[in-house]
């Protein structure tokens, strides 16, 4: 189901690319003038959209503003889980990501 969630949010908006760690945190939902962002495997997604599940108070917000591929892919809002790391997932939980 929180996948789900997440899915619909996301939009082809096409924000930039080319952010480091540091810089997509600013993108994290606490500042209104800026628009909310999550990086997949590398792709970054305007979920602004989803303000209310990706904004503060949300219940993704700790998703927002990193790169959040291991969480989703595990279905977990664990902050340990909150990572670009894919090693040791299962071919399952990576195909989360792709659908």
């Amino acid at each position: 189901m929180a996948l789900v969630c997440v899915s619909l949010a996301l939009t082809n908006k096409n924000p930039p690319m080319n952010f480091i760690a540091d810089q997509l945190l600013q993108y994290n939902g606490t500042d209104p003038s800026k628009p909310i962002y999550i990086e997949i495997k590398g792709r970054v997604f305007d979920v602004t959209t989803g303000k209310s599940f990706y904004g503060p108070g949300g219940s993704y917000i700790t998703f927002t503003g990193k790169d959040a591929s291991r969480a989703l892919a595990k279905m977990s809002k664990n902050d340990e889980d909150i990572s670009s790391s894919l090693h040791g997932l299962t071919e399952k939980e990576i195909g989360v990501l792709d659908d």
